[in-house]
């Protein structure tokens, strides 16, 4: 339990923090489950436990997370979501690690860079008299605008940036309806890399039978539920698949089944392709703890059963178009936060202008074995990597009476001390430097540097240009990290004995765990969350390679020897 000094930091709920544009099903779960929103008028600024929003998050917001907080951003992630962009991490993927592990792509190229490329390509496959045909998109639009589908070169028209794709003609059909796959990704950390599959989703329909001799019928081509909710099709009874156009994952497993398909390598082929694509950005985003990123990756299958991507989707839509969604879409949300493993401990919201004499109780069990058995790594350079984000606290180190007045703004916020300007931290200083000065003889070089602001001075006054230099200097990773020259003052104090106006405070660090903080090189993340399957780290070696820097040339290795160890129970059975 907390200390009774603590009541005032303690809610009995936690707290949710929405930007306007985040979807209403968001709120609802939320509240559903007994939280409360966040009232900025009411509430401090780190007083609220998740920030969810569909855009990304600032640096500031990434730098200065606490404890108790969640993110539903990655930074950096964004870079997957264009189309362009996910065609050339693809591109730069297949070149250095081989073809054969990412041939789930259909062949691309962005125009107008890559035109000449593609009428390369275009011309070789005219003259070998084979039936091309290709998909036109936009590079950054998204619900099916802008797209159409083509096979003469004559009928390809564009003003902004646009990838062109090899369409995939041969689509697995139900009831001569196309369809493709909309599976839910959850990466709660990049280092070590961990990744949740979505057990449920959705399967989205084209609402017009599928024929290559309506090219420009895009209610038989394009599988977007904002495109096929227009189509006079959409509420009629249609063959097998019913009204709407929307099964759930469940339905389809059960249609799977229905004509005798063994679903197993499917699977395991949707599950490397989700693996595979994020291996492809994995290495650069930074690693920041308590986050977690909600992808939608939509997946075509062909009539071969092999699996294609489509793309990406960032913050993919949460609206509720009919019963399959709240189906899906609700449980989803729950499941998410489950997943983010809040703990007790997370109702103790620091207020983050003042700091507490002790340090956050750990309530979990899981989390107090964590903290002693992990004491030395804190400082390691391998920990560092991996949870570069660190908060300090502060307790009392002496029995002498303390003045908080110094020591608060010495040891503020993570944004205070990152500033160190004359207004949070010089005054104190001074005010430090003043008592020092008359309980020190006056022949002390250090007392003459305080007091008489020679350039030796250990807190020398912030001018607007010296903070600009510092702050060009140092990059937003290392201002968070930096400790104030005052507080090695202080410290320097309590081993020497001396006496200053000031209570002596001792540093303590307290990292910034990831959802599911690995301490020991065995220990895996839960194999299981609600409807959430973890698909990677999914053995010791996979978990060893993504952990200190992405050995992304082992990962692929044990995910090919996974796939042929589960091709062959196949064919044994």
């Amino acid at each position: 339990m907390a200390s009774e000094d603590d009541d005032s930091n303690i809610s009995e709920t936690l707290i949710f923090r929405l930007h306007e544009s985040t979807p209403k099903v968001v709120r609802e779960v939320l509240l559903e489950r007994g939280w409360d929103e966040f009232d900025e008028e009411q509430q401090g600024e780190a007083e609220w436990n998740l920030h969810w929003r569909t855009s990304a998050f600032r640096t500031s917001d990434h730098n200065n997370i606490k404890p108790w907080q969640r993110l539903n951003h990655h930074p950096g992630t964004a870079q997957m979501i264009k189309k362009d962009c996910l065609a050339r991490h693809l591109k730069r993927m297949k070149g250095i690690y081989g073809s054969s592990y990412y041939q789930f792509s259909p062949m691309a190229f962005i125009l107008p860079n890559d035109y000449t490329k593609f009428l390369a390509e275009y011309s070789k496959e005219r003259h070998s008299k084979k039936a091309s045909y290709w998909i036109c998109k936009p590079t950054d639009m998204s619900r099916g605008r802008g797209i159409f589908v083509f096979q003469d070169i004559k009928d390809l028209a564009y003003d902004c940036t646009v990838i062109v794709q090899k369409y995939i003609t041969n689509p697995l059909l139900i009831s001569g309806y196309k369809f493709d796959l909309r599976i839910y990704v959850c990466v709660t950390c990049f280092c070590p890399l961990t990744i949740y599959v979505y057990q449920e989703g959705l399967v989205r329909f084209a609402t017009e039978k599928f024929s290559l001799g309506s090219l420009d019928n895009i209610f038989a081509h394009l599988t977007n539920t904002s495109i096929n909710k227009y189509s006079t099709s959409y509420l009629s009874d249609k063959e097998r698949v019913g009204t709407g156009c929307k099964w759930t994952l469940g339905q389809f497993r059960s249609y799977l089944r229905s004509i005798e398909v063994d679903d197993v390598l499917l699977w395991q082929r949707i599950y490397n392709i989700v693996t595979m694509t994020l291996l492809a950005i994995a290495p650069s985003v930074p690693q920041y703890p308590n986050c977690f990123e909600l992808f939608g990756f939509d997946i075509l299958i062909d009539d071969t059963l092999k699996p294609w991507l489509l793309e990406v989707n960032y913050s993919p839509a949460l609206s509720l178009d009919c019963p399959n969604d709240i189906k899906v879409k609700k449980r989803l949300i729950n499941d998410i936060i489950d997943l983010l493993n809040y703990k007790s401990s997370d109702l103790q919201r620091y207020n983050s202008k003042r700091v507490k004499a002790s340090p956050p109780v750990l309530h979990s069990p899981k989390l107090q074995t964590l903290h002693k058995s992990n004491t030395s790594l804190h400082n390691s350079k391998e920990f560092k990597k991996c949870n570069p984000m660190r908060i300090s606290h502060c307790k009392e180190n002496c029995d002498q009476p303390t003045s908080s007045s110094s020591c608060k703004s010495v040891l503020e916020s993570n944004e205070e001390t990152k500033a160190l300007t004359r207004d949070n931290f010089g005054d104190s200083c001074i005010c430090n430097s003043e008592e020092k000065a008359s309980t020190q003889p006056k022949d002390d070089p250090v007392n003459k540097e305080m007091v008489t602001g020679g350039k030796a001075s250990i807190c020398p006054r912030k001018t607007l240009t010296s903070r600009l230099r510092e702050r060009m200097n140092t990059s937003p990773r290392q201002a968070v990290s930096k400790v104030p020259s005052a507080l090695i003052t202080l410290k320097a104090n309590c081993e020497t004995n001396q006496t200053p106006r000031t209570a002596q405070w001792k540093s303590v660090e307290y990292p910034l765990f990831p959802l599911y903080y690995i301490s020991e090189l065995d220990e895996m993340p839960p194999a299981h969350v609600g409807g959430f399957l973890l698909i990677f780290p999914f053995n010791k070696t996979s978990l060893l390679a993504s952990k200190s820097g992405t050995n992304v040339k082992s990962i692929i290795r044990e995910i090919s020897k996974l796939t042929q160890r589960n091709l062959t129970e196949i064919k044994v059975a």
